[in-house]
Order: structure tokens, then sequence, then C-alpha cells
């Protein structure tokens, strides 16, 4: 069963380096890496890559800059296998995490999604735990390792209504109900939670296994804390959660609905967020950052 890691690519170079290199490294090394470059204008990715020489790496640029919903459901329509994974070009594979993942599928073959463990790293690739990530934690369904917990139907819905405790890079996805669903066109920052609260809607399931098996890069580049700043992923954000509630209403979800609507995590964030803005605007001239 090979397994397709789909890499959309526009950023540092260096951890394009790392995220790459992690995946060539796996233990399990039947998969097929895709880097599609959006238009990315420093020609030195593809000719590192290139310098690489695995037959397992095939490069794409895109005619025109698709921007992250763009590149991501064209990394959708260029997958081959069973499944797939839509890595960050700034995260990191554990060695094992094809095997991981790859195993659980095989023990959960009706599972749509697989969630493993994951820890966070910070720019310069040391493990961190910032705010936001410690309540996600708190979210996250129990599960021991080798135990995985199995979410579906409204459960799965409500627990991601609730804060989407999971990490898209790290998921492994099973490629015919993806394509059945896709996407939803416009949305920047939930489109990962758009497309797992559909596949919820459509009978599908998640999978989540405690053992960490990959490292997300969070950074102050990237486009959910940018804009957090100027307040474009809260509106986002917020127009997505009234109308999934209105969706679950309509679907006979009630706790569903209510969490949509209380969408606390969000709201949460959106204070914290205008808290540090105004921290920032009120910070006297001679200070440091």
């Amino acid at each position: 069963m090979p397994i397709d890691v789909m890499m959309p690519f526009y950023g540092d170079v260096a951890q394009f380096r790392q995220a790459v290199t992690s995946v060539l490294d796996q233990s399990d090394g039947d998969l097929r890496l895709v880097v599609i470059d959006d238009c990315y204008p420093d020609p030195e990715p593809a000719a590192w890559l290139a310098s690489v020489a695995d037959p397992r790496i095939h490069y794409l640029r895109n005619e025109t800059n698709l921007g992250v919903n763009g590149n991501f459901r064209r990394c959708v329509e260029l997958v081959e296998a069973e499944y797939f994974v839509v890595m960050g070009c700034d995260d990191v594979m554990l060695p094992d995490y094809v095997a991981g993942v790859r195993s659980l599928a095989r023990d959960h073959p009706q599972a749509t999604v697989i969630a493993p463990g994951v820890e966070v790293i910070d720019d310069d690739g040391r493990v961190v735990r910032p705010l936001g990530d410690r309540i996600k934690t708190l979210l996250t369904p129990r599960a021991q390792p080798g135990r995985p917990a199995v979410l579906r139907g409204e459960a799965m819905a409500t627990s991601l209504y609730h804060g989407n405790w999971t990490y898209f890079p790290s998921l492994l996805w099973r490629t015919d109900p993806v394509r059945e669903v896709g996407f939803r066109p416009g949305l920047d920052i939930v489109l990962d939670l758009a497309l797992l609260v559909d596949l919820a809607a459509g009978g599908g399931s998640l999978v989540h296994d405690a053992r960490v098996a990959f490292r997300y890069r969070r950074h102050e580049a990237s486009v959910s804390s940018v804009q957090a700043v100027d307040g474009r992923r809260f509106a986002e954000e917020n127009a997505f959660f009234a109308e999934e509630a209105r969706r679950c209403a309509q679907r006979g979800w009630p706790r569903a609905a209510r969490a949509a609507r209380l969408h606390a995590t969000s709201r949460l964030n959106h204070a914290q967020s205008r808290v540090l803005a105004t921290a920032g605007r009120l910070r006297p001239a001679n200070t440091t950052p």
C-alpha cells in the first residue's frame, strides 16, 4: 500500500530541505513524494531536488500562483495512491511516521482519516508548547499508545467544533472519500476543518493514535498567524461556524450544532490575539520586541 506525500511548496528553503529529507529518510520507504511549487521565485529548491536524484521525488511547478486553497486542491487532483498526506514544506516526519500510519490504516480499513500524535517545533526546530497547542492537547480525545480513539458522525463533528485539535499536515487521508467531498472553495484557514466535518457528515471516521510521529512547525510567518493579526482569520471562522450550526441543525445533530454556535476555542484565540495586538500597539517605543 504505497502512500503519496503531497507537499505544496512556497516558503523557507532550509526548512523545505529538512521536510523533504525527513520524508526520504522514513523507515518505511514505500512512498511517492510530490512537490507542487506554487511559483516560488527562487529556483534553488527545484535545483536542489534535482540534485537529490531520488526516483520517489516528483516535482511540478504551477503555471500561476494558486494560493493556499488552490494548491491544496491541486494536491488532491494529483494523488495516485489509496492514501495520501498533504505535508507542510516546513514540517518534519519522524522516522517511523509512514510505518505507523500505514499500520493504523491497515488495522482500521474503514477509517477516512488517521491522526497520529504530534509535537510542535519552533523556527529553530526546538520542541515547544505554546498556549494554543496546550489547549489542543486538552481537547484531543483520550487515546493510549496502541489503543487509538475512533470518532465518527456527530461525535466526530462535535469534537472538532469545540476545537480543531488535529494538525492538518500530519493527517493521512483515504483518497476516494476526500475526492468525493473535496476542499470547499474560498477557505484558507478552516479548509481542513471543513473537509473533516464534511467527511463526518458523509459517514466517515477518524482514528487518533497518541504515539508521536510528526513534528508540526509553528511560526509567525504562517498564514493563520498573519491573518489572525488583521482579523481575516476570525471573519472566516465566524462565517464558517454560523453556517455549520445551521447545517447541523438541519441534519438533526443538536450537540454538533451547539458546539458550532459556541466555537469556544476560536473565540478564545480571537480574544488572545486582540490582547496581544493591543499589547504590541502599547509597547513603549524604546523597548525591544
